[in-house]
């Protein structure tokens, strides 16, 4: 291993101070703490992980290690940049867990495209309307059809058509109860996006892609911002550090388990579920539009429990790592595939009944209770 000269030592000591300095401690991207890379033309210290999706720009970002490269005395002059940006409160940051896709257009659109050196380059997604053609998923053939979608704050409906002159909408999802996740690999696609809405409370699931990355987390800006409006309107006293959360949210978790019907006498049979804050979903297949049984899952105080195994004695039970949920009208028998998998839903359905339900959940279950 080559010896390292004096100007190389000196000019490591130097990043070293850099990154000692306040706010250089974590990724200027995703803000994971220790970054190991720096960019000297943009002057900004990043992660791993980003360094990946910055050689996506290289006319723009210039990378080196900070430990492992040398660097000259010019590239070791860089100042760390001035990182305050204009962000309008519904764009996501892109922590650790957020969706490649996500990361990887926070990127461009901070250093590439500049739109966050000021709110009015944020207006294609802020403006209460849009429209587009995005690729949805038929609901009963599973293929992939160019479709019309019209997002409106004004009348309060994301809506789609099945022909691009249509004059009626198919399907209209308010967005009171709108939602949408980035699932790249549920949906097979890198850009792939399920919403969510409620008909008749009862979750109707809608997956569309669209070829353009930029295009995709476009539309879902769009409806973070149309959810924000919203919620300002229906709860005025309510500040934005409670409402920015509720703007879109990932699913707590997903999985195959097994189930059998209430007289607990049936079969197991293989389902998809998928966790939605206190709605429990079952699905025969992950990409169904609609779900074959949703749960409702209250707190402790109000006589909902989640326990280890079987609390019945069960027949044509394939999986033998049981999960029951006690709410106050009945059981739900469950079973794992494996002891791991168990665990892990125990302790999701733990976090959900531990915590404290509130006035707009009671609502909920009032509906799921004489729905039933």
């Amino acid at each position: 291993m080559a010896t390292e000269s004096t100007d190389e030592k000196k000019n490591r000591q130097l990043l070293e101070q850099l990154l000692d300095k306040p706010g250089n401690g974590t990724c200027a991207d995703c803000g994971a703490p220790d970054p190991t890379w720096a960019s000297y033309t943009l002057g900004v210290f990043i992660c791993q992980s980003c360094s990946g999706l910055h050689r996506n720009i290289t006319y723009i970002s210039k990378l080196k290690s900070v430990l492992l490269d040398p660097w000259s005395d010019s590239e070791a002059e860089v100042r760390t940049a001035d990182t305050s940006i204009s962000l309008d409160v519904f764009i996501l940051l892109p922590l650790l867990r957020v969706a490649p896709l996500l990361r990887e257009q926070w990127i461009r659109a901070r250093y590439e495209r500049n739109e966050f050196a000021c709110l009015e380059r944020q207006e294609p997604y802020s403006s209460g309307y849009r429209e587009g053609l995005l690729w949805k998923r038929g609901k009963d053939n599973g293929q992939y059809l160019s479709r019309k979608f019209i997002l409106s704050e004004r009348e309060g409906v994301l809506k789609y058509y099945n022909k691009h002159d249509a004059k009626e909408p198919k399907a209209v999802m308010k967005i009171n109860t709108l939602n949408a996740t980035f699932q790249p690999t549920k949906i097979g696609n890198a850009h792939g996006l399920q919403l969510t809405y409620l008909n008749d409370n009862s979750t109707r699931n809608i997956f569309v892609y669209h070829m353009d990355g930029k295009e995709m987390v476009d539309w879902f800006n769009a409806i973070r911002a149309a959810r924000f409006h919203y919620l300002q309107v229906a709860y005025p006293g309510a500040s934005i550090s409670d409402l920015v959360p509720q703007l879109t949210r990932n699913y707590i978790k997903e999985g195959h388990m097994e189930k059998t019907g209430p007289k607990h006498k049936e079969g197991f049979k293989k389902r998809w579920f998928t966790l939605d804050d206190r709605r429990l979903m079952y699905f025969k297949d992950p990409l169904d539009a609609n779900a074959r049984g949703e749960v409702f899952i209250g707190s402790k105080e109000n006589n909902y429990f989640v326990l280890p195994g079987l609390s019945s004695p069960c027949q044509g039970l394939n999986w033998r790592f049981g999960v029951t949920i006690v709410t106050p009208d009945r059981k739900f028998l469950f079973a794992c595939e494996t002891e791991a998998e168990q665990k892990d839903w125990l302790a999701v359905f733990h976090r959900v009944v531990n915590r404290p339900m509130l006035p707009q959940e009671y609502a909920v279950e009032a509906r799921f209770k004489h729905r039933s």
